[in-house]
């Protein structure tokens, strides 16, 4: 086996088991945090009244990563690039606009920043440095995969796209306008479960830093908003399988 198919090969499997990278990242991540909170020194602003703005920052980096991920998925057809699942790469044509116009792999683009906010709360550096090295080598795999899967489908004009499109730091300049309607049924529906999970790691966060420095102090902003969030979540669940409310014929 070449280099090149040992790589798609990898990027294939690692896209199929993707969803346990986040888990990886979470518990030792939860380990690194425990550390940090039992240990000030570790991090210059544990324990300091600007904590608090450095949390706050590390959500919106992580909130801004969700955006990036709901407009993409907002503007994203049918059985394209950017609606593969886990059985498989699904592409019945190429997205070219929108996100992908300045970007070739936006939503994991959105991934990282979700995941560097939670990372960033750990206040540990070198579990940061760690976090990027491992997304690049995991991702970069399953990246090369979908890759060559569209470059053997689409041929020319997937070249055409590739070649002027950078894969993951976006080149806004030659941002071009959707084609189709944003669809926030969609958006309802598929990004529920990545918009409670992210709340619901910082309130676990933030619920643990303050029950390891015996601080009742806690996010009271936070809190109330992960409660929406969950109700919001559940709404969703039973409109989804009880109803036709958030069904669409193309999604």
């Amino acid at each position: 086996m070449t280099l090149k198919e040992k790589i798609e090969k990898q990027g294939n499997y690692l896209f199929k088991h993707r969803s346990k990278l986040p888990l990886i990242i979470l518990v030792i991540g939860t380990y690194v945090y425990y550390q940090t909170e039992t240990n000030s020194n570790i991090f210059f602003l544990e324990d300091t009244p600007y904590e608090i703005y450095y949390e706050t920052l590390c959500l919106l980096i992580s909130l801004f990563g969700l955006f990036i991920r709901i407009y993409t998925v907002g503007y994203t057809p049918a059985n394209t690039s950017g609606r593969n699942t886990a059985q498989g790469q699904v592409a019945d044509s190429l997205n070219t606009t929108g996100a992908y116009s300045i970007v070739r792999h936006p939503l994991y683009l959105g991934n990282f920043l979700i995941w560097l906010g939670i990372c960033l709360l750990t206040g540990n550096l070198w579990f940061i440095i760690a976090f990027c090295l491992l997304f690049w080598i995991y991702y970069e795999r399953i990246m090369f995969a979908e890759e060559e899967f569209l470059r053997n489908k689409f041929d020319n004009e997937y070249l055409e796209w590739a070649n002027k499109t950078p894969a993951f730091i976006p080149k806004f300049k030659q941002f071009a306008k959707p084609i189709i309607p944003f669809s926030w049924k969609k958006v309802l529906k598929k990004e529920k479960d990545g918009l409670l999970a992210l709340f619901l790691v910082f309130t676990f966060f933030n619920i643990l830093g303050k029950l390891v420095d015996t601080d009742d102090s806690y996010n009271f902003y936070l809190l109330p908003i992960c409660g929406i969030v969950i109700i919001i979540y559940i709404v969703l669940k039973i409109l989804k399988y009880k109803t036709k409310i958030l069904y669409e014929t193309n999604s």
